[in-house]
């Protein structure tokens, strides 16, 4: 049976059309994703996130703990809610999941993916066992992510006790405020927060934060603007069987001090010098196609030195030509064309540098 957030009775009334996702009941969109997606381009809109899932580690060793479970290196922390990114490993070098971890007065919160939540755990927590951490996963929680160049001023409206909080956050800092926790992050590229609250106090946050105008917003542009932000999702860029290098994440990777033995390193550091010598490996690039048709998940990539596959495509609302990113072998440079399967005939796609979109402008060339 498919599982429901504390907002479900108000995607209900605000008439979100209710999908599968991830075993949870969740909106695809409110009646348009075009114009949900532009409103978070041009003002604020806001998605629920709760299917995600905040898990407390509190312990001594709670430091080590993070440096043996995820590539990125949390010692890089330096101030109470700093966060960093970065994805967990497996022996092989997979990605388990990719991952936020904020540092905090009891010790760190990481928010996972609902899709992967119980994997997550149950690998944490043998590791978590031999360092004598005591991991918390916070089902108590609602997670609001409101999201656009007015989403700060707009969610202070709707909180506006915790309007001089929200207002000194840096960006990539997390900040509680008794059972709430606020985040300066985001899956969209534009500037916002995601915010945690009791479950029960999230409807009557939803209605404030839709009477401070901000527009409820659905998964379907959740999509499109995290592909435009040349945000990975997990699935589709990464999984168990992809390295961080294939999948555009070797800057998540903290090589230093080389005696830190994080999960995979050692399968990851062959790969990284197989990759220096130019070996028979695929990267992660953007592709722009102005063509008739679509750019989708699975279409294969043709380039002179190899095959490569897009794994993830869309029209782009805010740039109106479909765009992509791809794994592609090394030798494809940005600025060549290469040539992508649309429908049974090769159509040519520009290789461009990631992101497409950032903070409502085209930043690709």
């Amino acid at each position: 049976m498919a599982q429901r957030t504390p907002l479900f009775d108000a995607h209900l009334a605000a008439n979100g059309k209710i999908v599968d996702f991830a075993g949870w009941e969740m909106p695809i969109n409110y009646g348009s994703q075009i114009k949900e997606h532009e409103a978070v381009r041009g003002d604020a809109g806001m998605f629920d996130v709760s299917h995600m899932t905040a898990v407390d580690v509190r312990g001594e060793r709670a430091t080590e703990f993070f440096q043996k479970l995820i590539g990125n290196d949390v010692a890089k922390l330096g101030f109470e809610g700093k966060a960093l990114y970065s994805g967990m490993l497996n022996e092989a070098g997979g990605v388990i999941d990719d991952l936020i971890v904020y540092k905090t007065s009891w010790g760190y919160r990481v928010v996972v993916n609902a899709g992967t939540t119980d994997k997550d755990l149950a690998w944490m927590a043998p590791i978590a066992e031999s360092f004598h951490v005591e991991l918390t996963p916070r089902r108590d929680l609602a997670m609001i992510a409101v999201q656009g160049p007015n989403a700060i001023a707009k969610a202070q409206a709707a909180r506006p006790a915790a309007a001089e909080l929200i207002a000194g956050l840096q960006v990539f800092q997390g900040l509680p405020m008794g059972d709430w926790f606020f985040a300066r992050t985001g899956y969209t590229g534009e500037d916002g927060l995601e915010i945690s609250m009791p479950a029960a106090e999230a409807i009557p946050f939803w209605n404030a934060l839709i009477a401070a105008g901000v527009a409820p917003a659905g998964l379907g542009a959740r999509d499109t603007l995290r592909l435009e932000a040349g945000m990975n999702l997990y699935g589709n860029e990464m999984d168990d069987n992809t390295s961080p290098l294939a999948a555009g994440m070797g800057w998540t990777i903290a090589w230093e001090p080389a005696s830190r033995d994080f999960v995979g390193r050692s399968v990851v550091e062959k790969e990284k010098a197989a990759r220096a010598a130019g070996g028979a490996l695929l990267k992660q690039v953007g592709l722009v196609y102005e063509g008739k048709g679509v750019l989708r998940g699975h279409m294969k990539v043709v380039a002179e030195s190899g095959e490569g596959e897009i794994t993830s495509g869309t029209f782009s609302p805010s740039l109106q030509v479909s765009i992509a990113m791809a794994r592609v072998p090394l030798a494809v440079k940005v600025g060549d064309t290469v040539q992508v399967d649309v429908r049974g005939t090769l159509q040519p796609a520009r290789v461009v540098k990631m992101p497409f979109v950032r903070n409502g402008k085209k930043v690709y060339e």
